[in-house]
């Protein structure tokens, strides 16, 4: 009996897995142009190179019934739902190894409290998306060390949060997490690795956690941290708790505090990661565009994508973002 009820069960989905060298772009909804057909945006027209897009941002308490209604969503495509569903649908055609994420969260968006797993999932559904990145941003981490290990407020949240969602988006469906520039540090070796921040070790206990098994990717948001901050440093400090694919920031914008990236600086920053074959980059964001003329002191978005192509050996490099 044991063994024909064993037969009769379904298998479970297979994992997908992920690529070992990752570069995910976010797509910044605000700035993509109107368009009457998903062949006519931006969106479907990305390179290969990308093995994840993120689609920014949507909010965790999203109200969305169905029917591809994006008003309620946070997403802000100047577009329908349909047209965004054409988008993605074009783009995995052209691609069909890239994944196409709902970042959800960021610095705008909270009603974390109100996270609606079930709808998030139904629009992944409907838009024939594969998965979220979660952008989690606690306004107040409340971080301590006690005995050596950093414990934070906002830990269980971040928990519950990955676990949430996983169980709505099983695999093959993507759970990414976007971690805090600091959020490795503060033990061990990267104890007082500089600068000091309300966010340093923010993100150990959910890398510590059984729910780090639901991950599929972390990138760093290696950005705004101020001119103290070494990027490869704290790519260190989470490989010491992270083991899977790993990316690390780059930003379009020039930072509020900190040196601007270059072209220069981006190849030398993503050449010494190269011997780790789970590292890769993160840009932050298509469509953005920085003040000033554009150049290798001050790449735009598409400088920059084609920089982090070329670097790190990836395919497509031929191809420009548009």
């Amino acid at each position: 009996m044991t063994l024909v009820l064993l037969l009769m069960m379904p298998a479970p989905a297979p994992a997908r897995t992920e690529p070992a060298r990752p570069f995910l772009a976010y797509h910044a909804s605000w700035y993509e142009p109107p368009a009457s057909s998903g062949e006519a945006t931006t969106l479907a027209r990305l390179p290969g190179s990308i093995t994840h897009v993120a689609l920014a941002f949507v909010k965790p308490d999203l109200a969305y019934a169905g029917d591809l209604a994006l008003e309620g969503t946070g997403l802000q495509y100047r577009f329908a739902g349909t047209v965004l569903k054409q988008a993605i649908a074009a783009l995995k055609a052209r691609h069909r190894q890239i994944r196409v994420l709902l970042a959800v969260g960021g610095a705008s968006y909270g009603g974390w409290d109100r996270l609606d797993p079930a709808a998030l999932a139904r629009l992944v559904r409907d838009l024939g998306a594969d998965g979220v990145d979660i952008d989690f941003e606690p306004a107040q981490p409340a971080c301590l060390t006690l005995a050596g290990r950093v414990r934070c407020a906002s830990d269980a949240d971040w928990i519950s949060h990955v676990r949430r969602l996983r169980e709505a988006l099983p695999r093959p469906l993507v759970v990414s997490v976007a971690g805090w520039s600091v959020g490795a540090y503060g033990e061990g070796a990267f104890a007082n690795a500089p600068p000091v921040s309300p966010w340093r070790g923010s993100m150990l206990a959910l890398l510590r956690a059984p729910e780090a098994a639901m991950i599929d990717l972390v990138s760093i948001m290696s950005y705004d941290a101020g001119p103290a901050y070494r990027p490869l440093e704290a790519l260190r400090a989470y490989r010491q708790v992270w083991k899977g694919p790993l990316a690390l920031g780059i930003a379009v914008l020039p930072p509020t505090d900190g040196p601007r990236v270059t072209l220069a600086g981006t190849a030398t920053l993503l050449t010494a990661l190269k011997p780790d074959p789970l590292a890769g980059a993160m840009l932050y964001a298509l469509n953005l565009t920085p003040p000033g003329p554009p150049g290798p002191d001050n790449p735009d978005a598409r400088a920059l994508a084609s920089a982090i192509c070329i670097t790190l050996d990836l395919a497509g490099c031929g191809t420009p973002a548009p």
